[in-house]
């Protein structure tokens, strides 16, 4: 078994989708919405479980798409917001990669073990790829207690 567990961070960690105006937001090129986002679960408990988990030998990543809307400025933008989330809603968490990629970007490729996401496709291409186990965001607290 491959003991690396990757989360999608947009609706699944956080959820943007709960910003208002967060759809005109990323057509008009403004970041807010990946900074403003609320924690969809409890931070610290999450924290709590990645570390005991890093502790047990497991790999944690990010795999998170950029917006569809796009520019070159926009992308850096969203990556720093991204990355500024975090480390502001889980700076006790050394993630061991933080992949913030091009909109579309097969989630599976290079990477194996446990993803949670919200997407169903993503999901399904993860299994169909034999990259390992996908799982909602809404059972990221179970499996997690499971492995520890």
């Amino acid at each position: 078994m491959v003991k690396e567990i990757w989360f999608d961070m947009d609706g699944t960690i956080a959820d943007l989708y709960g910003v208002d105006n967060w759809l005109e937001m990323l057509i008009a090129n403004d970041p807010t919405p990946y900074a403003t986002a609320k924690p969809l679960l409890s931070m610290s408990a999450l924290a709590r479980k990645l570390n005991a988990l890093q502790r047990k030998g497991y790999k944690v990543g990010i795999i998170s798409w950029l917006s569809k809307e796009t520019t070159e400025a926009y992308d850096e933008m969203v990556t720093i917001a991204k990355r500024t989330w975090l480390a502001r809603h889980l700076p006790s968490v050394k993630f061991d990669k933080v992949d913030i990629v091009a909109y579309g970007t097969p989630k599976w490729k290079g990477r194996k073990g446990i993803l949670f996401d919200d997407e169903r496709k993503n999901r399904d291409d993860w299994d169909v790829n034999l990259a390992g186990d996908a799982y909602t965001q809404n059972e990221i607290m179970d499996v997690l207690k499971a492995l520890s």
